[in-house]
C-alpha cells in the first residue's frame, strides 16, 4: 500500500514534535501515513497550502504563526472550528473544498479530564490570555459545563470580546472577563493560554487565585517545569501540568479526522517524555 502524505506547516518548524508523534501513530495503527514538516515563508502561507494539496497531500497540521490564516483560507468549517478563528487541521472534502478544523480544545480537555483525572464539570475555571490559543479552546471547555469560566487578559477589551463571542455556548456557566490583576479568589482550574512561559515571563496574577486543590495547566510544553507552573508551585499548587499531553491529544484527534482511526496516546506521551 502506498503511503499518503501529511505534514505540519509553520515558521519556524524545526522544533516541531509533530513528525515524531505522527510517525509513532502510523507505526502503532499500521496506517500508510508519511508525515513531514514544512516551513512556509511568512508571506507565502496560502501558496504553500495550495502546492501541498495540488501535489497530492492529504492533510495538514498548522502551527504558529499561521493558524488564523489557515482558518481564513478555508471554504468549510468543522463545527468546533467555526468560532475558533484559528485552525490547526486542514484537509479537502470529497468536493475538493478546503476544510478547517481545530482539535486544540479537544486535546486540552482530553488531557485534563482523561489523562489527569481533572473534574471540569462544576469547576471554577480561570483561563489566561485572549489570543488564538485561548479562542480555540473555549468552546470545548464550556461543553464540560464548568460552574464558571473567567477569561483574564492584559487587554481587557479582548477578553470581553471573547466572552461575548462565546456567550451563547456558556449554558449554565457564568462566563466573565477581566484583567490579569483582578481575580483574587481561588479557582479549581487555572489554564495559562499566554505565551509568557516561552519568554520566561509571568502574567501579573494575584497569588490568591491558587489554593492547595487548584489544578494549574500551562498550554506550553517543556522538559523542565515551565515558568508559570513553577510560580504556581511556589504559591501552593500541588498539581501542575504542561501542554505535552495536549499536543499529543490534539494530534491524535487530527489523525482520527484524517484516517478514521484513533491512536493510543499514552505510549506516545511516554515516548516523548523519555526522548
Amino acid at each position: 500500500m502506498n503511503n499518503e502524505f501529511y505534514a505540519v506547516v509553520g515558521h519556524p518548524i524545526n522544533h516541531s514534535k509533530s513528525p515524531r508523534i505522527h510517525s509513532l501513530f502510523a507505526s502503532q495503527t499500521g496506517e500508510p501515513v508519511e508525515y513531514t514538516a514544512v516551513q512556509a515563508p511568512l508571506d507565502d502561507f496560502a501558496a504553500t497550502v495550495r502546492r501541498f494539496f495540488e501535489g497530492g497531500g492529504k492533510g495538514l497540521n498548522v502551527t504558529v504563526p499561521f493558524k488564523e490564516q489557515a482558518w481564513e483560507l478555508a471554504e468549510c468549517f468543522a463545527a468546533r472550528a467555526e468560532k475558533a478563528g484559528a485552525a490547526n487541521t486542514l484537509y479537502q472534502n470529497s468536493a475538493g473544498q478546503l476544510v478547517a478544523d481545530n482539535t486544540d480544545g479537544y486535546g486540552l480537555v482530553r488531557d485534563l479530564a482523561t489523562n489527569h483525572g481533572v473534574q471540569l464539570q462544576g469547576a471554577r475555571v480561570l483561563v489566561l490570555g485572549a489570543g488564538g490559543a485561548v479562542r480555540g479552546v473555549l468552546g470545548p471547555l464550556l461543553e464540560q459545563q464548568p460552574a464558571s469560566l473567567t477569561i483574564a487578559n492584559r487587554t481587557v477589551a479582548k477578553a470581553q470580546a471573547l466572552a461575548a463571542l462565546f456567550a451563547d455556548e456558556a449554558g449554565t456557566a457564568t462566563l466573565s472577563a477581566c484583567g490579569f490583576n483582578e481575580p483574587d479568589q481561588p479557582f479549581d482550574v487555572i489554564i495559562n493560554g499566554t505565551s509568557a512561559s516561552l519568554q520566561g515571563d509571568l502574567p501579573p496574577l494575584c497569588a490568591n487565585v491558587i489554593a492547595a486543590g487548584t489544578v494549574v495547566y500551562d498550554m506550553m510544553y517543556s522538559l523542565q517545569t515551565t515558568t508559570f507552573n513553577q510560580w504556581a508551585l511556589d504559591n501552593g499548587a500541588v498539581r501542575v501540568f504542561d501542554g505535552l499531553g495536549m499536543l499529543v491529544e490534539q494530534a491524535a484527534e487530527s489523525f482520527r479526522v484524517w484516517r478514521g482511526v484513533r491512536p493510543e496516546t499514552a505510549p506516545v506521551i511516554d515516548a516523548l517524555r523519555n526522548d
